[in-house]
């Protein structure tokens, strides 16, 4: 049982060779993590099932809801400091200002959510993470 253990941890298991493509250039571009050239989406923020390219699979990519919460707190700071300028300091009428916060928060979220989405799975796909399983015997404690 604790061979199990030590093996598990001691990283034999991960001793794979280093992808070539920087997971953080493959998330800010939407490619594929493994080739770098494909690209990751299909109908805007769809994932594909398989790069185009090199045909990596794609199917057990899940970036969770990590790249949603990053792009409410940073678009909401964003939107604020954007609306106190507008109001404040350059005295836009109320209809430019809501025309000009509807564009930037719809644009603005859109492309941010292609960025971090992307960057989770190559960040995924590079360090090879799996859903966590409980192991024989974690379980009776």
């Amino acid at each position: 049982m604790a061979d199990k253990a030590d093996q598990r941890h001691s990283g034999t298991d991960r001793e794979q060779p280093s992808r070539s493509v920087s997971p953080y250039k493959a998330g800010l571009k939407g490619k594929c993590p493994n080739c770098g050239e494909g690209a990751l989406f299909k109908d805007g923020l769809g994932i594909r099932d398989a790069c185009d390219v090199c045909g990596f699979d794609l199917s057990s990519a899940d970036p969770g809801d990590g790249a949603q919460v990053f792009v409410i707190l940073i678009m909401g700071a964003l939107s604020a400091l954007l609306g106190f300028i507008v109001v404040g300091a350059l005295g836009w009428p109320m209809w430019a200002v809501a025309a000009t916060l509807f564009t930037f928060i719809i644009v603005g979220s859109i492309w941010m959510l292609r960025v971090f989405k992307a960057t989770l799975i190559a960040l995924q796909f590079h360090h090879d993470a799996h859903e966590g399983m409980m192991g024989d015997g974690d379980h009776d404690h």
